[in-house]
């Protein structure tokens, strides 16, 4: 992160642990930096070092409504809230940090020490022993002086020729027969005894009722079961399900936290097509379909290209020109090139509604050929 010789000062001395001598350096220059998400967050993260938790409360609030897709004010919001012991406040930040950077490792932590100790005795003791702050968001880097650029310059050029004679003096390349991780769904994510005797919650409203305790924990097993066979679309609309019904809350932090290590397809040879959902089933249930990856197919409209990516409207169903069965807002976070003239697929994952209610589709890759018209 570059910052100008106020925040740069501030930063070597929040770094150089002299909490106390950044915050002397920042707070007078409030007014300087009024609307400055580097300022609020650097701010932010001194106090919380500093062990000023209402202070780091106000700037992280702040760096927030001025990025609030960033995940380093997410993750400060996210250490403060758990300090209060808001866990389902804190959870829902980290799971925000996730949906934004899938391998953040401070949130990938976080939940998995709220899936296994929050609300309880150890979690009390490990927040009495001073472990929170190994969730604590990083201090921004206040960048290199010339010299110590040349400096890491020729180190690194140095070691990449000596790690380029390397591979070619070894021959170093992947080994093909090493086999692909499992995931050991069943071991971690396992119900308890408890869980299992009491998996409904009574009163309130929802999305999907389950009638019975067997079938709230059929719908979680077999989300399991999905999610170790690495079926993750087929895995994630199970998990939102559970979220979105009358399922306790334990089962349901379980199946938030299985959504984080739920993975994206690298691309259409990487998606498991029958898994694939088509887009009269999403449209009839958008809420249990959020953040399921799928493909459709059909014609680009109004596609607009600019320095954030590329949108379009999405005409399901209408590469043969003669159906359609919908219109999807599609919208990448990088410059696509497209031929409104020829059909094509997208791969893609659902999102919220917008405010015309229809779906939205975060683009991942897409397929264009003529042969879609057959």
């Amino acid at each position: 992160m570059k910052l100008d010789p106020i925040l740069s000062k501030a930063s070597r001395l929040s770094r150089s642990g002299k909490f106390e001598a950044a915050l002397r350096v920042l707070e007078p220059e409030v007014n300087r930096y009024h609307g400055s998400f580097r300022y609020y967050y650097l701010a932010g993260a001194t106090c919380l070092y500093a062990g000023d938790f209402g202070g780091a409360l106000t700037y992280f609030r702040l760096a927030h409504e001025t990025k609030s897709r960033d995940p380093l004010a997410l993750l400060g919001l996210g250490a403060l809230y758990l300090r209060r012991s808001e866990t389902d406040r804190a959870v829902n930040l980290y799971l925000d940090v996730l949906e934004i950077d899938p391998n953040n490792r401070i949130a990938k932590k976080a939940m998995k020490i709220i899936r296994r100790q929050a609300g309880t005795e150890a979690f009390t003791t490990w927040l009495e022993a001073g472990k929170l702050s190994t969730l604590y968001p990083r201090i921004p880097f206040p960048g290199f002086t010339v010299k110590e650029k040349v400096t890491t310059l020729s180190v690194f050029l140095a070691a990449c020729i000596i790690a380029f004679g390397l591979v070619i003096h070894l021959r170093l390349v992947p080994n093909p027969f090493i086999p692909h991780s499992s995931r050991q769904g069943y071991t971690d994510f396992a119900l308890t005894r408890e869980e299992r005797l009491a998996p409904l919650q009574s009163g309130g409203s929802y999305l999907y009722v389950f009638d019975s305790r067997a079938q709230a924990i059929e719908t979680y097993e077999r989300a399991l079961s999905l999610f170790t066979a690495h079926r993750d679309e087929a895995a994630r609309i199970n998990l939102n399900r559970i979220l979105e019904s009358n399922a306790d809350q334990s089962l349901k932090n379980r199946a938030a936290v299985i959504i984080t290590y739920l993975e994206a397809p690298a691309g259409f040879d990487d998606f498991r097509r029958d898994d694939n959902t088509a887009f009269s089933v999403v449209d009839n249930n958008p809420v249990l379909f959020h953040g399921v990856h799928v493909i459709w197919q059909g014609r680009a409209v109004n596609v607009r290209t600019g320095p954030g990516g590329t949108s379009f409207d999405f005409l399901i169903g209408h590469e043969t020109r003669h159906i359609l069965e919908g219109i999807v807002h599609v919208r990448f976070d990088f410059a696509v090139p497209i031929n409104p003239e020829r059909p094509l697929e997208v791969l893609g994952r659902v999102l919220p509604l917008g405010e015309d209610g229809l779906v939205n589709l975060q683009g991942l890759a897409i397929h264009q050929s003529a042969r879609l018209e057959n």
